[in-house]
């Protein structure tokens, strides 16, 4: 049976100010607003070089496009008093752990202060209906104890990527208790798993490593294979995120915090994901184990989303191998020099049939 879906009917023309649209997340989430009718403006540095998903799937011509950093607060008010929007959803971030490791006060500075800039100047933003801000799986006091958390579960992260994820749930939180719940608008954060999908090209991810270690023909090098981790499908993640705004502004008594992940009574480790990947790429799995000696990356980490399935109706609808089939066949589409724009479209809107 299929889980809840976003509706037309509610983003049909609604002004929807989109952080990190040129990310990964962000770009599916660009890509899937438009096809509902939302207007959508996204805000976001321009793309890395190294990440062609925003010009190759048409992001930058499916909606308006707003190249500029969140740590200039200035520049966020700009595109705020601009845009007027009615949503707000808020993926734009460091993301990554072992880039927050080599430079920690971009991770701080991006996470925690830009979350902070774009909150201010949403304050006082006239027709304002709810806030949406992205953080992660992360944001938990983890001990490796390998039970799944909850989000009553105490907040805080290791490392500085964890760390300004926790931060910003603890602004976001401050800012709603303070300004936004007395202005009736809904704000809350939402907190995904590991993501996999087409798309991702970033460094010291495992299907990006994976991809491009098919493509250069070399083997790949895993830090943590007995790792595990909550993977899902991009689409599932967007697709969570986007029925829980509708939610939040539908009905304000939603919970300011969800989880987002599949199943923990399954969890996978890294091995088992890069051997499962490899095969949907038609290649017999080739990885060495290269640990990193002192690494302080968590080795289990697993969420509970029984939240979201129980009051947003919200299931992971590619779970298991179907989420490692639609990556492999999207970067075998790339591969082959296909129309991305259309092939990702065509990706969504069986999802919205699934």
């Amino acid at each position: 049976m299929s889980g809840a879906l976003p509706k037309a009917e509610f983003w049909r023309g609604r002004k929807v100010l989109l952080t990190g649209h040129t990310g990964f997340k962000g770009g599916w989430a660009a890509l899937w607003l438009h096809r509902l009718g939302a207007e959508v403006t996204g805000f976001a540095l321009p793309p890395e070089v190294d990440q062609p998903f925003f010009r190759t799937t048409g992001v930058e011509r499916s909606i308006r496009s707003v190249f500029g950093d969140l740590r200039d607060l200035a520049a966020v008010k700009r595109v705020v008093a601009e845009t007027r929007p009615d949503i707000v959803l808020h993926l734009a971030a460091q993301a990554l752990v072992r880039r927050s490791l080599a430079d920690p006060i971009e991770t701080f500075a991006s996470n925690v202060m830009g979350t902070a800039h774009l909150l201010e100047a949403l304050r006082g933003s006239e027709g304002l209906k709810g806030i949406l801000a992205v953080t992660s799986d992360k944001v938990y006091l983890n001990e490796e104890k390998g039970a799944a958390f909850i989000e009553g579960d105490k907040l805080g992260g290791k490392d500085p990527y964890s760390a300004s994820k926790a931060a910003s749930e603890i602004v976001a939180y401050s800012y709603a208790r303070s300004f936004f719940d007395k202005a009736g608008v809904p704000l809350a954060t939402a907190r995904g798993g590991n993501v996999i999908g087409g798309g991702d090209h970033s460094a010291d991810r495992l299907v990006p490593d994976i991809v491009r270690a098919v493509r250069s023909d070399r083997t790949l090098e895993l830090r943590h294979p007995e790792a595990t981790r909550p993977w899902q499908h991009v689409l599932d993640c967007v697709n969570g995120y986007l029925v829980y705004a509708e939610a939040l502004v539908d009905g304000p008594d939603m919970p300011r915090a969800l989880n987002f992940g599949p199943d923990p009574n399954h969890p996978l480790p890294v091995a088992a994901v890069a051997d499962a990947v490899f095969a949907a790429l038609g290649r017999k799995p080739d990885w060495a184990h290269r640990p990193v000696p002192g690494s302080i990356e968590m080795k289990a980490l697993t969420v509970d989303s029984n939240e979201a399935r129980r009051l947003l109706g919200w299931q992971d609808l590619l779970a298991g191998q179907p989420s490692l089939e639609w990556t492999a066949q999207w970067y075998a589409a790339e591969a082959a020099g296909q129309d991305m724009h259309a092939f990702t479209l065509d990706q969504i809107s069986h999802f919205s049939m699934l």
